[in-house]
C-alpha cells in the first residue's frame, strides 16, 4: 500500500499539553482525571489530573516511559476502567457516569480495540473474527460496509482463511478489520505494531495512516516506537502520570528527544 498524506488536524506547538479542539469537534476528552490503584500508604496514582482531546478525523499517538500511565489513559478512554476523579467523553457520552450495561454497550458498539496480540479466535474465519462482535450482540452486519473494511485492509482475498494461514502484519490487519466493522467514534490501539517485524509494523501503520485520512475515522495509539509516532498528526507524551508535553506533525528524530528527556525526569 502506498503511503499517503499526513492530515494537519493538530497544530499545537511542541510544548501543548492538550489538542486546540472545540468540544463539538472532539472525539476524546480527558477532564481532570486522577486514577489511583489501592489505598493509603499502597496506593499509586497513575494519572494524576490529566486532560486533554483528541479531534475527530485524527491519529493521535500516545508516549511515555514504563510506568507513564499511558496503558491506565487507554484503558479509560475506552471504557475499561474508571476513574477515580475527572471526567471521560467519547462524543458527547461521559463514560465515566454510566452503569455497567450501558457502558458495555458503548465498548461494543463505539469503540474499536486492537491490541498487541491480535486476540484473533483460530477455529473462525477472517470474516467470521472480524464480524464477531456484531453478531454476537445480535446485530446485523452490513455486507456492503464489511466488503468495503475488507477492501480498506487490504483482505478481502483472505475472506475465508484461518488466522494460522495468515502472517503477523495479515492478523493484525484482521484485527484492525475487526475494530472497524461497527463503524465506532474511535479506534485506540495498544502498541499494535509491538508484534511484529518492521516491514509488517510499517504496512499496519500505513493503513492506520490510510483509514485516517481515507474515511475520517479517529485512531489513538500507544506506543512506544518513535517512527511508529512519526505516522501520526501529534505525539501526547506521559511522564509519572502526568502530561509532559505534545508534538505536532512528530519526526522520529523529534520523537525520540523527547522520549530520552522524559527519561531523566
Amino acid at each position: 500500500m502506498a503511503s499517503v498524506g499526513r492530515r494537519s488536524a493538530v497544530t499545537a506547538d511542541q510544548g501543548a499539553a492538550a489538542s486546540d479542539c472545540s468540544v463539538e469537534a472532539a472525539a476524546m476528552r480527558l477532564v481532570s482525571v486522577t486514577k489511583t490503584y489501592g489505598s493509603g500508604e499502597a496506593s499509586v496514582t497513575a494519572l494524576n489530573d490529566v486532560s486533554f482531546t483528541v479531534p475527530r478525523g485524527s491519529f493521535t499517538a500516545v508516549m511515555g516511559p514504563s510506568g507513564s500511565g499511558k496503558s491506565t489513559l487507554l484503558h479509560c478512554l475506552a471504557g475499561l476502567d474508571r476513574p477515580t476523579s475527572g471526567q471521560v467523553f467519547l462524543g458527547d457520552t461521559e463514560l465515566s457516569s454510566l452503569k455497567e450495561a450501558a457502558l458495555t454497550s458503548v465498548r461494543r458498539e463505539r469503540i474499536g480495540y486492537v491490541f498487541q496480540a491480535y486476540n484473533l479466535i483460530s477455529s473462525l474465519t477472517v470474516e467470521q473474527n472480524i464480524t464477531l462482535v456484531p453478531r454476537l450482540a445480535g446485530k446485523a452486519v452490513d455486507q456492503g460496509w464489511l466488503r468495503e473494511v475488507l477492501e480498506h485492509v487490504g483482505m478481502s482475498r483472505y475472506a475465508d482463511r484461518r488466522p494460522n494461514q495468515l502472517s503477523g502484519g495479515q492478523q493484525q490487519r484482521v484485527a484492525i478489520a475487526r475494530a472497524l466493522v461497527t463503524r465506532p467514534d474511535a479506534v485506540l490501539a495498544d502498541e499494535p505494531t509491538g508484534a511484529l517485524d518492521t516491514r509488517s509494523g510499517q504496512e499496519v501503520l500505513r493503513l492506520f495512516r490510510h483509514i485516517v485520512d481515507g474515511t475520517g475515522q479517529t485512531v489513538l495509539m500507544v506506543t512506544h516506537d518513535p517512527v511508529a509516532a512519526s505516522y501520526a498528526d501529534s505525539a501526547v507524551f506521559l511522564a509519572d502520570g502526568q502530561l509532559a508535553g505534545q508534538l505536532a506533525r512528530p519526526t522520529p528524530e523529534q520523537v525520540a528527544d523527547r522520549m530520552t528527556h522524559l527519561g531523566n525526569r
